[in-house]
């Protein structure tokens, strides 16, 4: 799903409510999860799940094309951790 077919959808299941108030509305929530991310902070969404920041230490990698050993520099990466009823929904049987 891209971001303008949430809109979409949000759009036809709250009345009272044009697109463009939408695309604000959602474009301010992600705004909102890059800041608090950036400052450091976790986001949870109850039942849904939680985002943080993961710290990678820097490290010497291999190329493996070539052999040659790389400097791979310290980065944070994005975590996800999925929400007990969002995973029962995904992995609930069907039949």
């Amino acid at each position: 799903m891209t971001k303008s077919e949430l809109i979409d959808k949000v759009t036809e299941r709250i009345q009272g409510l044009t697109r463009k108030q939408v695309e604000t509305i959602i474009n301010t929530i992600f705004s909102g999860m890059k800041a608090a991310l950036a400052r450091g902070e976790k986001i949870e969404i109850r039942g849904f799940g939680n985002f943080r920041l993961k710290k990678r230490n820097a490290k010497i990698a291999r190329n493996p094309r070539t052999g040659e050993q790389i400097h791979v520099p310290a980065k944070h990466v994005l975590h996800f951790k999925v929400g007990k009823p969002f995973h029962d929904a995904l992995n609930e049987k069907t039949g």
